[in-house]
């Protein structure tokens, strides 16, 4: 069950508070415990009005500091600074808090400065798209004609779903045109599947009230208090003769005069009491001017009493002010809440919406949110991983800042003072409460290891001298340490070959049960998704069973890490029955057997790297195949074919390579390339941490 909605518009003065507030309408309905959230707000020194109402008419219980993240001029600044990851990253974490805090999350998107903003419409795609929440796209019916305005939501909704934003509705709002004629032909031409709504234009809705209008001429209030929330539905100014002036007066209008015109004042209250003229909504009076004392005592023993303000401005001016609000709904202003939720529940099937809501399913898993969820998710575990290589800046550097941000409990293998010394002079922040330097020299657990390794490796020819020797290597002491427990995980290879830092494991780690292959995968974060490449790093040219091993391996470690529909592609240069020889045959039979061995699994083989996701060429290649075109796991047919591969799409796309991450082991125990860099190493222990909860 899904348990978000986004809501974005493509222009100012869209309505979308309307479509929010008749949203937490329908989901309390069903779902009490629902927070609201803003990404982005305008002023961060204003109570943003929205989030204000929203909180207090459905007494959501949250902190108003919780439903946004940055104001307008705070992103501008970050963004101006480089430092735009950084936004995207507090937004993540700011939603998945109430995510995990709240039943159901309504997220409303950034209002507009200027009309049609580009930059508006990407930013709230961008942040729909990296949360992984359907979004219900709000359009302004500002246009002449039906087939304008048909045309204009059918190119928008497409442009959304070009960049791969989930669009599950569109409303449009404000409508001025025949509703039914609208729905019929936006719903002819647009993607099937996609919930389609048409909220016609209420005038009132877009009149102020005295409580706006008092906040804009900087008005004072004389009487009528308790009325504040009237809608002004019309002014008008009184700059003529009593008898010209009282015809004008039209139901709920404003009357504008200025306040030494006692005559005009005294008269309108009058017409407003009488039952031969129309309820107005307030007086303005202007200039600057106080009705004389008579005139007030006048009012005070009115029986209808409506709102009088007066204010410095002159009447034309006051008018012209009046006349540019922008008016909003407000949490005091109950009447136009109502009247809100009222318009939204009559031109909207909210059983029918409702039902899409919750029937999305949301498979995707952005690069943002991958590397979210593996941060918090090392943040909430606190593993202890051991690093070797503590003669290597890089590792220093990275065991610093994991030890500052909190992510796990290190070891570093070397000598404490040289190691010391280092950190000292690289200038590193060193936790000591979070990092413990250990050299196995002086280890208290030396000769434990070492008669450890001895008992597990005699059989082998093993002398219990040799095994004292070994132990004193880092990579067998760290490996060691993993083997009984004392860290849930090792990382090296910065330093070392692959072969000397996984030689120790396969020693006496060993395999799972039920696996003979120990292979990798890189977790590929391209700009839209995440792929899981294996094997490319480990085992040179796998025969059919160990490709097999390799590509089951590498669907539970998708799933482990947040793709919760694995589907794997097993590559080769043919698709399907489409072209033979040796090396297809060999992808052949080990899809057969991954099929066999787990039958659970999705998976398409032989099958080339285009059709397995790209969804025309998938179609096109492989028309009833539930992989092809959507593949998320790709199993390389050698390690000749994988390495180049991942190098060629890291270096092409500047996507980041998260690995490699070594499978099948008993523990977890990862290589680092010698090439590896400070991130590199930060993100290998976060994932070694993780793995470790699954072993």
């Amino acid at each position: 069950m899904n348990h978000s909605v986004y809501v974005i518009t493509s222009s100012a003065q869209s309505g979308k508070s309307i479509v929010s507030l008749g949203l937490m309408q329908m989901l309390k309905r069903t779902t009490p415990n629902v927070a609201f959230f803003k990404p982005l707000i305008e002023n961060k020194n204003v109570v943003d009005n929205h989030i204000d109402t929203i909180l207090s008419h459905f007494n959501v219980n949250m902190n108003y500091e919780d439903a946004y993240s940055y104001s307008r001029s705070e992103f501008t600044e970050h963004q101006n600074q480089g430092k735009i990851n950084e936004v995207y990253d507090t937004i993540i974490e700011k939603y998945k808090n109430l995510e995990n805090e709240f039943d159901f999350v309504l997220v409303e998107g950034s209002d507009f400065t200027e009309e049609g903003s580009v930059f508006e419409i990407d930013f709230n795609g961008s942040i729909a798209k990296n949360l992984g929440i359907p979004v219900l796209l709000v359009v302004k019916d500002s246009f002449e004609t039906v087939p304008e305005l048909v045309n204009n939501v059918i190119a928008e909704v497409n442009s959304f779903l070009e960049k791969d934003v989930n669009i599950i509705g569109v409303i449009v709002n404000r409508c001025e045109k025949e509703q039914s004629e609208v729905q019929k032909l936006i719903n002819k031409e647009i993607k099937k599947g996609i919930f389609v709504a048409v909220i016609p234009n209420n005038p009132e809705l877009g009149k102020p009230s005295i409580h706006e209008i008092i906040n804009h001429i900087r008005g004072h209030v004389l009487f009528g208090k308790e009325k504040l929330d009237n809608i002004a539905k019309t002014t008008v100014i009184g700059a003529m003769q009593l008898a010209n002036f009282l015809p004008r007066i039209t139901p709920d209008s404003l009357c504008i005069m200025p306040g030494d015109r006692s005559d005009l004042i005294v008269g309108t209250s009058l017409a407003n009491i009488s039952p031969k003229y129309p309820n107005i909504s307030g007086i303005v009076l202007t200039g600057g001017f106080t009705p004389e004392r008579s005139i007030i005592k006048l009012m005070l023993d009115n029986q209808k009493p409506i709102p009088i303000i007066t204010t410095s401005l002159g009447t034309f001016e006051a008018a012209s002010v009046i006349s540019r609000i922008k008016p909003k709904i407000y949490a005091e202003n109950k009447s136009k809440i109502k009247l809100s939720i009222d318009l939204f529940e009559s031109s909207v099937d909210v059983e029918e919406l409702n039902t899409k809501i919750n029937s999305v399913k949301t498979e995707s898993l952005t690069p943002r949110m991958f590397q979210y969820n593996l941060l918090s998710n090392a943040k909430k575990i606190q593993k202890h991983i051991v690093l070797p290589e503590g003669n290597d800046d890089r590792i220093l550097t990275a065991a610093s800042q994991i030890a500052e941000d909190k992510v796990a409990k290190i070891t570093i293998l070397g000598d404490p003072e040289k190691v010391k010394s280092r950190v000292a002079q690289l200038g590193l922040n060193w936790d000591e409460t979070r990092i413990s330097i250990v050299d196995p020299h002086n280890s208290e657990f030396y000769e434990d290891y070492a008669n450890t390794l001895y008992e597990l490796r005699k059989s082998k020819g093993l002398e219990l001298t040799s095994a004292q020797d070994l132990m004193l290597d880092a990579s067998y002491f760290g490996t060691m340490m993993v083997h009984k427990g004392h860290a849930d995980g090792m990382v090296s290879g910065a330093v070392n070959t692959t072969a000397h830092t996984i030689k120790p494991a396969l020693q006496f780690v060993k395999t799972k049960p039920g696996f003979k292959t120990v292979s990798s995968v890189f977790f590929m974060l391209l700009d839209d998704r995440v792929l899981v490449y294996g094997d490319c790093a480990i085992v040179p040219n796998p025969n059919p069973e160990q490709l097999a091993e390799i590509a089951i391996s590498s669907a539970d470690s998708a799933k482990t890490f947040g793709i919760e529909t694995p589907k794997v592609a097993m590559l080769s240069y043919s698709s399907g029955t489409s072209g033979s020889g040796e090396e297809v045959e060999k992808v052949r039979k080990a899809t057969e057997i991954v099929k066999s061995l787990r039958p659970d699994i999705l998976v398409e083989g032989p099958i080339q790297y285009d059709a397995a996701v790209d969804p025309i060429v998938g179609k096109s290649k492989l028309p009833n195949s539930p992989v092809a075109g959507q593949a998320n796991v790709l199993i390389f047919p050698d390690l000749n074919t994988g390495n180049n591969t991942y190098k060629a799409v890291q270096r092409e796309t500047g996507a980041l390579a998260v690995g490699p991450m070594l499978q099948g082991l008993n523990k977890p125990i990862n290589d680092l390339s010698r090439g590896a860099t400070i991130e590199d190493i930060y993100n290998t222990v976060i994932i070694t941490a993780i793995q470790s909860t699954n072993n």
